[in-house]
């Protein structure tokens, strides 16, 4: 075990023995000289030795303190080296964690702008629909679904999760036309037992329907689900905003369009409330929060306005 006096008492012998003045060093501690005084004392104690000596108005180093001070200096530097290479490591490095949909086929596709007007930020992205601890520091910042705010966290609103069942063209050719939400219930619906579905189908028709599910895919992830409509395999409910490019290309096509329904989560900017004045989480959060801002200008399914509680 070190034995090593009290940390406080040395970095003030430190300060006082590189300046050669109580004053200065009591200066750069934030400290008044009695102070400086106090601590030079006790470690004078606990050495059993005095580090000074009066020279009239003047303090010089003793014999002990000279052949010490030294050394303490450099392991002084030698920390602040180390916490210097962790502080700069933290600085240039922005984690982010996000969900798999989000992250895939939201967040993926602009990342590289934030990376071309912040190019001195590296940026890990970790995908996964599991929760990330942002107050234990498992990532900077985290994009998350949930209901609303959370607690120890600054939560920015970015979109809701408006859900509506889609379809590709070539599959819907195959079937007679789908005028009446009920009509749905004659086609192959993928992921049957989501309670999107549920959502859906209250929102269009009062409530869910009582219907005997079919045999059919179930996937675990709306990627699959809303590939596999692409692919012609059924219809899959989706949330619109997860799937613009697709829609927009005419490789999705959303059945019944005037009815979409609003699932009670959205997706929020999170961090730990003691990180909102780092550098790179105002970056990014600046960032993300002008492409939410351009996204909405062109928004049919009201999914990037904010609840009124946020």
């Amino acid at each position: 075990m070190r034995q090593i006096p009290p940390l406080a008492a040395v970095r003030v012998f430190e300060a006082a023995a590189r300046h050669g003045n109580f004053t200065r060093a009591a200066e750069e501690l934030g400290m008044t000289q009695a102070a400086v005084s106090y601590q030079i004392k006790l470690l004078e104690e606990r050495l059993g030795a005095a580090l000074f000596a009066r020279a009239g108005r003047a303090v010089v180093l003793s014999d002990l303190g000279r052949r010490i001070a030294p050394q303490i200096t450099g392991a002084f530097d030698t920390l602040g080296d180390a916490f210097a290479s962790v502080r700069t490591e933290s600085e240039s490095v922005l984690t982010i964690a996000a969900p798999r949909t989000l992250a895939t086929n939201w967040l993926a596709g602009r990342l590289g702008s934030f990376q071309l007007a912040r190019p001195e930020l590296a940026v890990q992205l970790h995908v996964g629909d599991e929760m990330v601890d942002l107050l234990a520091g498992e990532a900077d910042v985290g994009l998350r679904g949930a209901p609303g705010p959370m607690p120890g966290h600054s939560c920015h609103f970015l979109m809701g999760m408006p859900v509506a069942p889609f379809a590709s063209p070539a599959f819907l050719a195959k079937y007679p036309p789908v005028r009446t939400p009920a009509d749905l219930l004659a086609l192959p619906r993928l992921t049957y037992n989501d309670d999107w579905w549920d959502l859906w189908f209250a929102a269009a028709m009062g409530e869910a329907p009582d219907y005997v599910d079919p045999a059919g895919v179930r996937f675990d992830s709306q990627i699959l689900d809303g590939n596999a409509a692409i692919a012609g395999h059924g219809v899959s409910i989706l949330s619109p905003p997860m799937w613009l490019p697709a829609i927009a290309s005419g490789q999705l096509v959303q059945l019944l369009p005037q009815t979409t329904a609003q699932y009670r989560n959205a997706f929020w900017l999170m961090y730990a409330e003691g990180k909102r004045n780092l550098p790179k989480v105002r970056a990014f959060r600046d960032w993300l929060l002008a492409e939410v801002a351009a996204a909405a200008r062109d928004d049919p399914h009201d999914a990037f306005v904010a609840p009124a509680s946020s």
